[in-house]
């Protein structure tokens, strides 16, 4: 293929389908007929697919894949057009079915227009020839409206995309509620170790100094934080980074603290400071979590 062109695959049979249309005839139809049409876009040079086996399948799909335009066509039912038909419309728009005049589509097929071309009709096929190289050059201008129902099903707002991206969202909120119902835990066990050893030093007895071994969980708060998967503004993730490094400090301190006993006093006089900041992101998170939770309810009722 040349620098400069790009690539329009065309799905097709490769071999006999019936006998007026024979191997020879859909050889015949792709390089007499498709292929100088398509390359009548100087943007454009046509491809045709082969027979679907073990050594050039990947590369088929690639193609199906990657290609801008990719045209099928439909005649005679061949299964494996539909099945790179499927392929294509599984991943990328850009695709236009065409089809032998009277030739009855399946339903899951006509939500979609396709043009029909007519071997023994010429003014008809002139009419198709216009408006097949229209559809080719709108799609290189990257004009092309959607054409994949698989790909308008699960992808956009309202969409099955977008349910399942609120569900995966919502478990994600719903753990952060569970490790910062956890770091509250912890935090309470820190102020009352501290402030007990505080006391044991103050009557002499470091013997019976002990240490809080738990440490403050981040993970879905880190997450959060470098993903910013919920659509909040900056306000709300300026919380997020904030917490995120404030249990990053304080297990730090958590990892000294047997080591260096002053950190009783560090956790006691930063307790209300931090106990505030642990409230904000608390209520912060549990915001979002019911935002998510109404939402759900408007796209999935059910």
């Amino acid at each position: 293929m040349l620098a400069n062109k790009k690539q329009c695959f065309v799905i097709m049979p490769f071999s006999k389908t019936n006998d007026a249309h024979t191997e020879e005839y859909w050889n015949e139809h792709f390089e007499d007929f498709l292929k100088p049409l398509i390359e009548e876009n100087p943007l454009l040079e046509a491809h045709r697919s082969e027979s679907l086996n073990g050594d050039i399948i990947k590369q088929i799909i690639t193609n199906l894949i990657t290609a801008p335009v990719v045209i099928a066509d439909l005649t005679d039912f061949n299964p494996n057009v539909f099945w790179e038909l499927g392929v294509r419309q599984s991943f990328k728009f850009g695709t236009i079915t065409i089809a032998q005049e009277n030739t009855e589509l399946p339903f899951d097929i006509l939500s979609k227009g396709t043009l029909f071309y007519y071997p023994s009709n010429h003014r008809k096929n002139a009419k198709f020839c216009r408006e097949f190289k229209s559809l080719i050059a709108k799609i290189v201008e990257k004009k092309n409206a959607p054409d994949s129902t698989v790909l308008e099903t699960i992808s956009g707002r309202g969409t099955l995309f977008e349910i399942v991206h609120q569900e995966e969202a919502l478990r994600r909120t719903n753990a952060l509620i569970d490790e910062h119902q956890w770091n509250r835990v912890v935090f309470s066990k820190v102020q009352e170790t501290a402030t007990k050893n505080r006391d044991l030093l103050k009557k002499g007895e470091s013997e019976k100094i002990t240490f809080v071994s738990a440490r403050f969980s981040n993970a879905c708060c880190e997450l959060l934080h470098t993903e910013r998967y919920l659509d909040e503004n900056e306000s709300f993730y300026k919380t997020i980074g904030t917490h995120f490094r404030l249990l990053g400090a304080l297990n730090d301190e958590l990892n000294e603290w047997s080591s260096n006993i002053d950190c009783d006093t560090w956790f006691i006089e930063t307790k209300d400071a931090h106990r505030k900041m642990f409230d904000k992101y608390g209520e912060t998170i549990e915001k979002a979590n019911i935002k998510l939770n109404e939402k759900m309810l408007f796209l999935n009722p059910m």
